[in-house]
């Protein structure tokens, strides 16, 4: 029996807009005076290190300046809240998984700025746990992210599913640990992650439709 759901965030409970997300990369290359295009490209390269650790690490790395830190962090933080709002069904699919004696769990990769900002999100108070990979030092597929969200939640892997939109083999990753494993992409669409094209696995297209999904 499925006793928790654990979702992914970014592209899963919440689109990821990369047109915000350029216009803040380009935001701090103006104040770093460094060319948008080749911070941008700094910043993917940057990915693992922020995802894993602080920001504030992460911009002395890449030569911000000390005084400049807290504007940086506030404007990562400012961008990501703009971000942060559910996909239509997140909200009430949640409710509805605890209301029917389901944990809800999440495993994002993420930067700091994720957690900074939570408790001002809709999501605010709906998760049993939340394991975000800046604070635990864990990034998706690493088994001991599923493992320390199901630990958190008080079940055995292959008591949990997880859905996600299947970045960072994220969906493999879960299985390998014993979880039930659930592609969510857009209708119409293809998934856009080479290593779910071929998914043969249970795929869902909105969030609520993982009530269904408990009954099989």
């Amino acid at each position: 029996m499925i006793r928790a759901v654990i979702f992914d965030l970014w592209d899963t409970l919440v689109d990821f807009d990369p047109v915000a997300g350029r216009a803040f990369q380009d935001r701090v290359a103006e104040r770093l005076g460094r060319d948008p295009d080749e911070f941008a490209a700094l910043w993917l390269e940057g990915r693992a290190q922020r995802e894993s650790g602080t920001l504030h690490d992460y911009l002395l790395n890449i030569g911000a300046p000390e005084e400049l830190l807290d504007d940086l962090v506030t404007l990562r933080r400012d961008s990501t809240r703009s971000l942060l709002r559910p996909r239509c069904g997140a909200v009430e699919t949640l409710e509805e998984l605890r209301t029917l004696g389901r944990r809800v769990g999440l495993i994002t990769v993420c930067s700091e700025d994720v957690p900074d900002v939570w408790s001002e999100t809709p999501f605010a108070g709906l998760f049993d746990a939340t394991v975000f990979s800046c604070s635990v030092g864990l990034r998706k597929p690493d088994p001991r992210i599923y493992r320390l969200a199901c630990a958190e939640l008080g079940v055995a892997p292959d008591e949990a599913m997880f859905v996600g939109d299947g970045a960072n083999d994220e969906l493999a990753g879960a299985e390998r640990v014993g979880m039930r494993a659930v592609l969510i992409h857009r209708a119409g669409e293809e998934p856009p992650w080479d290593e779910v094209r071929d998914w043969q696995g249970p795929r869902i297209t909105a969030i609520p439709q993982v009530l269904s999904l408990l009954a099989e």
